[in-house]
């Protein structure tokens, strides 16, 4: 049997097969409420009748000061769980299981109101300058991942993400090069993975399933965070009761980054065999023969497909022909698969 389409168990939900749809963001809400639109129904459930396995929907903000933008998906009040639940029903009736990946983009909002950051430095000349959070703040953004953890539990998710990743906030409390208090939430590497720490286990409290945390594994800056902070990092993880480690790369301050298939996957391999916990490629990964070398040689779990699933809804029958794996079809499509 083909890897990619080996089924995965995590803490009682299973995965049928290996296969994730990786959150991008689409900014597609109206309004300004993050609340759930057409288009993402149409979205999200056109990749669960294509047979994903997971369907890990984009970004959505913990609080409203922590949106991308004003039209960024929301689980910051309970009237946005309505139709979170809906969508995740319409994912799940394909057999496909659900994912929300919860975030807050700190000094990389794009808003009319204040931004706030670990330290008041913009992300770049033509940014805003964010507020720097105090210890208030702090604890109120903890509280909001914890919030929304529970609003997740009530709309039915599979699967919870936390977003620490792409320079939002809290890839920004974990690097040097944007977090530089002199508090108990900066300076070394264990003061900056203080607040991620404190968002995990505030989280545990409410969130029983599946928890994945996204990585920047690479920062593309010399005085930035190394491949050994991040496995420190992803062992403390393990450590708190995370079940896997989302590998991406960048974003965390400006940089040139030279791309090519597969290029974060050296990184999701050595996190996964120095620290012990599962990982998640990601990053131009577009073949099933490739998602297939990178499952069978043991460099991770899962699969996270991007940009290849925004081009083909229907990518995971193309990798199994790709495989020669009968991949079943929806009883709607049987005609035309088989």
């Amino acid at each position: 049997m083909s890897a990619l389409f080996e089924p995965l168990e995590i803490k009682g939900i299973t995965l049928k097969n290996r296969i994730v749809m990786s959150p991008m963001c689409m900014y597609s809400c109206t309004n300004e409420d993050g609340k759930v639109t057409p288009f993402h129904i149409t979205h999200y459930g056109s990749r669960a009748v294509g047979q994903v396995g997971l369907i890990m929907m984009e970004a959505a903000a913990v609080q409203p000061e922590g949106r991308i933008s004003s039209y960024d998906l929301g689980i910051w009040n309970n009237e946005q769980i309505k139709g979170l639940k809906a969508l995740n029903e319409q994912i799940n009736s394909y057999g496909s299981s659900s994912a929300i990946q919860l975030a807050h983009a700190g000094r990389k909002a794009v808003l009319d109101s204040l931004i706030y950051s670990p330290s008041a430095l913009a992300f770049n000349e033509n940014s805003k300058i964010p507020e720097e959070m105090r210890i208030n703040d702090i604890k109120t953004t903890i509280d909001s991942f914890k919030s929304a953890a529970k609003r997740a539990k009530l709309a039915d998710f599979d699967v919870i993400e936390v977003h620490a990743a792409h320079g939002y906030l809290i890839n920004q409390f974990l690097s040097p090069l944007t977090n530089k208090r002199t508090d108990e939430y900066g300076g070394n590497r264990e003061n900056r993975f203080l607040f991620l720490k404190e968002i995990i286990t505030s989280i545990k409290e409410e969130w029983k399933k599946p928890l994945f945390v996204r990585l920047s594994t690479n920062e593309y800056n010399e005085e930035g965070n190394t491949l050994d902070d991040f496995i420190y990092f992803s062992t403390q993880l393990k450590k708190l009761g995370v079940d896997l480690i989302d590998c991406s790369s960048g974003g965390v301050v400006p940089a040139a980054i030279s791309v090519y298939p597969g290029y974060q996957v050296k990184y999701c391999e050595k996190i996964k065999r120095e620290s012990g916990i599962p990982t998640g490629a990601v990053g131009l990964i577009t073949s099933g023969l490739q998602a297939e070398e990178i499952l069978q040689n043991e460099r991770a779990d899962l699969i996270f497909i991007g940009r290849a699933l925004l081009r083909n809804p229907y990518w995971a029958t193309t990798a199994a022909a790709e495989l020669n794996y009968n991949l079943p079809a929806p009883r709607q499509y049987k005609r035309g698969w088989n």
